[in-house]
């Protein structure tokens, strides 16, 4: 028994030395909170206090100190997200992650973000430039200076945190464009059934928005036809598309002037819904300097709070969706592939050399090219060449993009120091539209004056009236009609001050009425989340905090009531179809977590979405366009309520005439046998939220098994994709677990503004403050933010916590 006794007594040794040593990592890889530190690059001391929830309150002398200490303290905090950041920008994810995403860096690379980002970086000036070059220094000064170990992910992967440049943040910005303007996904949607289906069809598989008839457009399936192009293009490029991590999908925001408020002064109220992850994309901040003090979400990259409230304004964004990328074929010289076709005739493409280095591989060396339109984004090997070019040997097309992000100078991030620094309703809407390039919001605001107001920031491209594809497809850049003539007044764009009813909103929604002169885009979401917020602004005289909380939570699905009818019609020979029914019956379109019914609907909408499109635009295509931003709810209803047996008619069995009541039945049949699979053969047991479980991905460890449970942050939620309190649901089965009905996209943060009483107003993001995954401070948000809880957006003025001092080194 000696040998067993030393064998315990050693692992006992082994497991209080890795203990001790995973102390010792958690006590250096924290951030220092207290105390002084001596830092290179300041003028004058800072002063950093941290609340119980490891939100800072950062106080300095200049403003370029102030961001000097915010970049200083994303860096202690979120310094693997910002390494994530830098190297999404840059089109370096490869060199980490090796083959599997080089063809995201790729088509990053095609693109020119960080390309774009230099040039847009030379003609920032003033103010802005000193900050963006400050909060870099704050940064970099962490890194060199005060990081004594680094943060688990650099360890497992075995890297070292690269230096931050100005023009980093700029990428960022242009990636957090991304996907807040991506209609280019829609044009190549449209492309890609033009070669299968006549418009009229693609008209209906992707409506207009509700009350609207399609845009009058040319046929451009025949236009495709004629020019012999291959559906391969649109899908290469689609799948090579690279990942911000953002992917906005909606948001909702609202105000009330002091006549419908509890206070007799305004309230605004905003969640943007945005990828969820580990950690959040926001980072709380209180920052102060003379004659500057504001408060709300930073976002690691930036050197600014993107949302938030000062002394005299508190502000929110919504998504405005509009059309401001347009792409292009790129007729290829049959004899010289150095030139292009343009109106006055061929020209030179202007080229670049890239190098992408793959980890575990040999680097990878190709050109990529840019037209009068912008870059040619088939140039990413992996996103166009084979379909649209023809064979790679003898290609006949490019595929460009124009885009207003891309623009240089953009002074988006002058639009943004400028509104921080607003003083009223009208100052803010005068920096907003005269500054913001893109991505383009939906911005509500409130001053402290009593005033309220909205408007649509951000350019917007003019298109020739003789243009009769108006951005809706692809268009061949030979034609001189489809270019851009210009860009709308900054002054025209959709506002409003002050209106007599008291309140503004929007969701997404069409922001104007048929009367508005000007084209923006036709890519609006479904106005079911809209309707809901005005029924409940409407429903009482005078809102609080309170009731803006309880919208914010609101989880009554107005598409869900819309498809009942048609759900509790189904029959099926399930034996669980009867009891099922009942509850049908009582369902009022609540998407409560612990409820059967959601999940009932959820799976029904499901099989019935596949039943009725698949066999017309092929599974796999269905399949990915599902997995993205597009679900075809709109299409479903008109089929539907036209009772449309062309898409109804399973074209897979021509001995048979599928009628709509036959998906129907065939959906609802499919659905009880999965429940039953999933969740056992007592319906009344059957859980929402066992499925539609909240899950904030982490990059790049909830790829790994045996990581994502440590990493990745998961909690049950009610809600779908039209409610207010948004968790918009996955139709697609997870690549890595199988799951269907997860929910990655949802209110990334939530804010309550009250601009007479700061003190009350609340916030609350869906992770914690940290980035590091031994902080408490990692996932302390979660379980408050699946109950719409909030914490404190300004600190008391009697807050204890703890301080650390920032001295300039000598």
């Amino acid at each position: 028994m000696k040998w067993l006794r030393g064998m315990l007594a050693a692992v006992l040794l082994l497991v209080v030395a890795l203990v001790a040593a995973i102390g010792t990592y958690r006590a250096l890889v924290l951030p220092k909170t207290e105390g002084e530190l001596k830092v290179s690059g300041l003028s004058a001391p800072v002063s950093i206090v941290r609340d119980e929830h490891g939100i800072p309150t950062i106080r300095a002398q200049n403003l370029e100190d102030l961001m000097f200490a915010l970049g200083f303290v994303h860096a202690q905090d979120r310094l693997w997200q910002l390494e994530m950041h830098r190297r999404i920008g840059r089109g370096q994810l490869a060199e980490v992650f090796g083959e599997s995403a080089l063809d995201t860096d790729r088509f990053l690379r095609a693109l020119g973000v960080r390309r774009t980002a230099q040039a847009q970086w030379q003609a920032v000036q003033g103010e802005t430039r000193r900050a963006i070059e400050a909060y870099a220094a704050g940064i970099n000064a962490f890194v060199e200076q005060h990081m004594d170990v680094r943060p688990p992910e650099f360890l497992i992967l075995g890297l070292q945190p690269g230096r931050w440049e100005p023009a980093d943040t700029l990428a960022w910005t242009t990636m957090m464009a991304w996907d807040l303007g991506a209609n280019w996904n829609a044009e190549l949607i449209r492309m890609r059934l033009a070669l299968s289906l006549p418009v009229q069809r693609i008209n209906e598989l992707m409506p207009p928005y509700p009350g609207e008839a399609p845009l009058p457009l040319a046929d451009y399936a025949a236009l495709y036809r004629s020019l012999k192009l291959d559906g391969k293009l649109g899908q290469h490029a689609l799948n090579a598309a690279p990942p911000s991590g953002i992917e906005g999908l909606g948001s909702n925001n609202w105000v009330v002037s002091g006549a419908r408020s509890q206070t007799g002064h305004p309230l605004l109220a905003n969640d943007p819904h945005l990828k969820l992850s580990a950690p959040a994309l926001w980072y709380f901040a209180r920052l102060e300097a003379p004659g500057f003090k504001v408060a709300g979400a930073t976002m690691p990259g930036l050197p600014v709070v993107v949302l938030g409230q000062n002394e005299h304004i508190a502000w929110g964004f919504t998504n405005t969706g509009p059309d401001v990328q347009d792409l292009y074929l790129e007729e290829i010289h049959p004899e010289d592939p150095s030139l292009y076709r343009t109106p006055e005739g061929w020209a030179r493409f202007e080229t670049f050399e890239e190098t992408v280095r793959v980890r575990g591989g040999a680097e990878v060396k190709f050109t990529v090219r840019a037209t009068r339109h912008g870059p040619v984004i088939s140039d990413a090997p992996a996103a166009g060449a084979d379909g649209l070019t023809g064979p790679k040997e003898a290609p006949r097309y490019a595929l460009a993009m124009r885009w207003t992000a891309l623009d240089v100078p953009n002074t988006s991030m002058e639009g943004a120091l400028a509104i921080n620094r607003a003083s009223s309703v009208p100052a803010f809407i005068e920096a907003a539209a005269s500054l913001n390039i893109a991505p383009m919001q939906n911005m509500v605001v409130a001053d402290r004056d009593g005033r309220i107001g909205w408007v649509a920031a951000g350019r917007v491209p003019l298109r020739a009236p003789d243009n009769d594809l108006k951005g809706q497809v692809p268009a061949p850049g030979w034609e001189a009609r489809y270019d851009w003539v210009g860009y709308l007044d900054t002054s025209l764009t959709p506002r409003e001050i002050d209106p007599a009813r008291g309140w503004i909103a929007t969701a997404n929604q069409r922001i104007h009425g048929p009367d508005y002169p000007h084209y923006l885009g036709s890519e609006w979401a479904l106005p079911y989340r809209q309707e809901r917020i005005e029924a409940l602004l409407q429903a009482q005289q005078r809102h609080d905090l309170d009731s803006f909380a309880r919208m914010q939570a609101d989880e009554l699905s107005l598409a869900t009531v819309k498809l009942l009818p048609y759900l509790r019609r189904a029959q099926s020979s399930h034996r669980l179809a009867a009891p099922v029914q009942a509850m049908l019956a009582q369902f009022d379109g609540t998407m409560a977590a612990q409820r059967p019914e959601p999940l009932v609907f959820w799976a029904w909408i499901r099989h019935l979405t596949e039943g009725l499109l698949a066999d017309e635009v092929g599974p796999e295509f269905l399949g990915r366009a599902m997995s993205g931003s597009r679900n075809f709810r709109d299409a479903v209803e008109g089929i539907l309520m036209r009772d449309d047996a062309w898409w109804c008619d399973d074209k897979r069995t021509p001995e048979v005439t599928e009628s709509c009541q036959m998906q129907i039945d065939a959906a609802f049949h499919k659905a009880l046998e999965e429940l039953e699979s999933l969740q056992g053969p007592d319906p009344a047991r059957w859980q929402w939220g066992q499925v539609h479980q909240s899950r904030a991905e982490h990059r790049p460890f909830s790829r790994i098994k045996a990581l994502a449970p440590l990493f990745e942050l998961r909690v049950p939620v009610g809600g779908d994709t039209y409610t207010v309190n948004v968790a918009r649901v996955n139709m697609r089965a997870d690549a890595s677990t199988g799951e269907h009905y997860l929910n990655e996209h949802g209110p990334s943060l939530r804010a309550l503004y009250d601009v007479h009483d700061p003190s009350r107003s609340r916030v609350m993001h869906s992770s914690g403050q940290s980035g590091i995954v031994l902080s408490r401070h990692y996932h302390d948000f979660v379980e408050r933010w699946a109950k719409v809880e909030y914490v404190p957006l300004w600190a008391p003025a009697d807050a204890q916590g703890a301080t650390l001092r920032l001295e300039p080194a000598r």
